[in-house]
């Protein structure tokens, strides 16, 4: 299983948020690039990096950190957060990004994401992030009636390469994955599926790995590795 550091930017700094509150948040570093660097010295082979002012603003708002951090590093990065447009995709594309992964647009503006999977097939993604099985949008700020499943499901008939699935309610506690739910979301789909939201301890990336056959083929680690509560190097280890 694949062991994937998240930097999340928020004014161009590295950031965490508890539950997606954007008022619960813990500043990490100022510079992405070399936190970027620290995580491809100790083993990532995959980056996951989410702009968080584009989740809000609907549009991207930190490109020079993402442009840094595609010329800086090695490694293949993927990338959400307010991509909207078919255009937008394009242009991180562009910009170096591997993989860029659809959010509220999977949702509202399906028809763009179909497109952008036709352009650009297999290298979009799309992010599911629920609270309580319901589709949450727009920065995590708004709830619909949308099961996560039913989403998942059109998104795959779509083109959609990859499903990242994230339950909001674990996002930044470190309580461990929902691996139950993320499994059932996997089972139910023929792409893979990653796990997000929630790892705080090394038996919580081991717990995941049975997950394995169920479909989830990686996982996103983020205020764990900051907090140093699971040194990456050792999850790397132990998941390979």
């Amino acid at each position: 299983m694949l062991i994937i550091p998240a930097i999340d930017l928020r004014g161009g700094k590295c950031v965490r948020l508890l539950r997606g509150d954007y008022d619960k948040e813990t500043v990490y570093g100022d510079d992405p690039v070399a936190m970027g660097r620290r995580w491809v010295d100790e083993g990532a082979q995959f980056l996951h990096v989410v702009d968080l002012d584009g989740a809000l603003e609907g549009k991207t708002m930190n490109g020079t950190a993402i442009a840094g951090l595609c010329s800086s590093l090695s490694i293949p990065i993927e990338v959400g957060g307010g991509v909207r447009t078919v255009e937008r995709a394009g242009a991180l594309l562009g910009m170096g990004v591997d993989r860029v992964i659809f959010g509220t647009a999977a949702l509202e503006q399906p028809e763009v994401v179909a497109d952008a999977c036709e352009r650009f097939a297999g290298r979009i993604a799309v992010g599911i992030d629920a609270r309580g099985g319901k589709v949450a949008v727009k920065g995590w700020t708004e709830t619909s009636e949308v099961e996560a499943v039913d989403l998942a499901l059109r998104m795959q008939d779509a083109g959609a390469a990859r499903i990242i699935y994230t339950d909001i309610a674990r996002d930044g506690t470190q309580e461990g994955v929902n691996a139950e739910a993320t499994a059932a979301l996997a089972e139910a789909l023929e792409i893979p599926v990653i796990a997000s939201g929630g790892i705080g301890t090394l038996e919580h990336v081991k717990s995941l790995l049975p997950y394995e056959k169920s479909g989830i083929e990686a996982v996103i680690i983020g205020r764990a590795l900051y907090d140093e509560t699971v040194k990456l190097a050792e999850a790397i280890e132990i998941s390979s």
